[in-house]
């Protein structure tokens, strides 16, 4: 692929600060301001003044606070979104529960991804914090920038380099899809990793499961704790199968998806002998800056179910999940990874295709149909 940033003039990223507080919208102008390439051209108190000068400022992007007076984040979201507006939208939190419900219903609506604001008391921390969680929807999101101005501006010969990935070999002529069902042994669990853009993502996939789907799923969502409890329990209520958040020691069902619990790190223990599989959640550091992260789960599957498990590597930022899937593969696992004009941000599912290790990649609307056929 040629790179895309060849002959692209650089434009700074124009980004509105939206929040009640001005404590707010102080500490994320001066995160943004930091950060190459992005200018902060206005901020806003509430959503009735961001509406108005998104229309004079025409930015690229705006961090948009959940709870705000005159009009709260949620309803200037669905006000955007009836505008028809084009601005990438980034939520701004509160670490609760109620926080959580209604930054998973934003992100149903349209909302790019969000972050949660710091709890901490040392202003230092708190910057470096919210800087952390900036940087990388920033580089995303500048990125995707980059690729529509070259997409809109490309012959339509050549489009199909970045719409079709050239990683994935389909089977050859000859080779059924029954003869490439198990190659490494029949599938005992499915596990997928997955981050920006995967609330969505798994409200697609989920519910196309049946009831009696014959193994467990366990999944990795890069979210804060008591984000990844009220998504687990928004899909149960979609959903055939049962999900829930994992617990140390719970044994893995079948028809069941677990979702690591945010802020901690989950792997899968048992096997080998032992009568069933079972959950273990720790507190072991981040990993590629993610806890829970998708590698340390691949890493535990790799290890106890050696090629006898399906991974799935879907919509996300940056290469979490890649080197677990490595190991996984050596093992003789098989990998779905899901198509790049699916996804939110193609980060994690690139990075693997990349590696070589990938089986079959598909849009997201294909992905269930595809693990009911590897687990028969």
């Amino acid at each position: 692929m040629p790179n895309i940033k060849n002959n692209i003039p650089k434009q700074p990223l124009r980004v509105l600060v939206v929040d009640d507080t001005i404590l707010y919208r102080t500490l994320i102008s001066e995160v943004l301001t930091a950060i190459p390439d992005v200018e902060v051209v206005g901020t806003a108190a509430h959503g009735e003044i961001a509406l108005a000068k998104i229309a004079e400022l025409a930015p690229d992007l705006i961090t948009l606070d959940v709870e705000m007076p005159v009009m709260d984040g949620l309803t200037t979201l669905k006000r955007l979104q009836n505008l028809k507006t084009k601005v990438v939208v980034v939520m701004v939190s509160a670490h609760t529960i109620q926080g959580a419900a209604i930054t998973l219903e934003a992100l149903r609506l349209g909302a790019y991804d969000f972050i949660t604001k710091p709890d901490g008391d040392d202003p230092q921390k708190n910057l470096e914090m919210l800087a952390g969680k900036f940087r990388p929807i920033i580089h995303a999101v500048m990125t995707q920038k980059i690729l529509r101005q070259t997409i809109d501006g490309m012959p339509p010969a050549n489009l199909d380099q970045f719409i079709k990935p050239k990683v994935a070999t389909p089977p050859a002529p000859g080779i059924t899809a029954q003869s490439t069902a198990h190659p490494g042994g029949r599938i005992e669990i499915v596990a997928i990793g997955i981050s920006t853009g995967g609330p969505n993502a798994l409200a697609d996939l989920l519910p196309r499961l049946p009831a009696d789907f014959p193994v467990p799923i366990v999944i990795v969502q890069h979210m804060p704790k008591l984000f990844t409890g009220t998504l687990a329990e928004s899909l149960d209520s979609k959903c055939a199968i049962r999900v829930m958040e994992g617990e140390s020691g719970q044994p893995l069902e079948a028809g069941t998806a677990y979702i690591a619990p945010g802020g901690r790190q989950m792997r899968i223990a048992g096997g080998q002998g032992q009568s069933t599989y079972y959950l273990e959640i720790t507190d072991d550091p981040p990993e590629n800056h993610c806890q829970p992260s998708a590698d340390y789960l691949f890493r535990s599957i790799a290890s106890v179910c050696r090629g006898q498990a399906l991974g799935v590597i879907m919509t996300g930022m940056g290469c979490d999940g890649t080197l677990g899937l490595r190991l996984m593969k050596r093992h003789g696992a098989q990998i779905i990874a899901q198509d790049q004009a699916s996804c939110v941000v193609a980060g994690m599912p690139m990075e693997a295709m990349k590696a070589g290790i990938v089986d079959i990649v598909l849009p997201l609307s294909d992905i269930g149909a595809e693990i009911m056929r590897r687990v028969k």
